[in-house]
Order: C-alpha cells, then structure tokens, then sequence
C-alpha cells in the first residue's frame, strides 16, 4: 500500500515538473521567485566562504613565517593586576 502511494506521489510530481517545463513557466507565483532567489544566494554564499577559508588556508600553508620577524611587546607591565 505504502509503495503504491509513492509510486503514484512521484508519477504526479515528475508530471507536474514536465508540464512546467513544456509551458516554460517554472515559476508559478512570486514566492516561487522569491524562494528561489534566496536559496541561490545561500548557496553563493556558502560557496564564496568556502573559497575564502581555501585561499586562506593556502597563504598561510605556503608562505614561510620564519622570515617574517617576530613581534615585540608594546607597552608597560602593569604590576598593579599581579596577586
């Protein structure tokens, strides 16, 4: 019973997407747009971090920090904050 009711949930839905396809409209309401636009800068957005972090990592892999000299201390102790 239960795979019959897939079976025909997917024949309906697979028909639905192919008669959109055949009328070329896709979208059928503005929230379908608006919905889809939001995915599609979700999905850049992820991308654009992702590529961030792998470019990050790389600079950091390759670069040699041993001929970067070290940072001295600015400024003045303050003993005043010592137990």
């Amino acid at each position: 019973m239960q795979k019959r009711d897939i079976q025909s949930e997917l024949q309906s839905q697979f028909n639905d997407v192919v008669s959109r396809l055949q009328s070329k409209q896709m979208f059928q309401s503005d929230w379908d747009i608006a919905s889809f636009a939001i995915f599609f800068i979700f999905i850049g957005t992820v991308l654009l971090l992702v590529v961030l972090v792998l470019i990050r990592c790389c600079c950091c892999c390759c670069c040699d920090t041993a001929d970067k000299p070290r940072r001295t201390k600015v400024g003045v102790d303050n003993y005043a904050l010592e137990p």
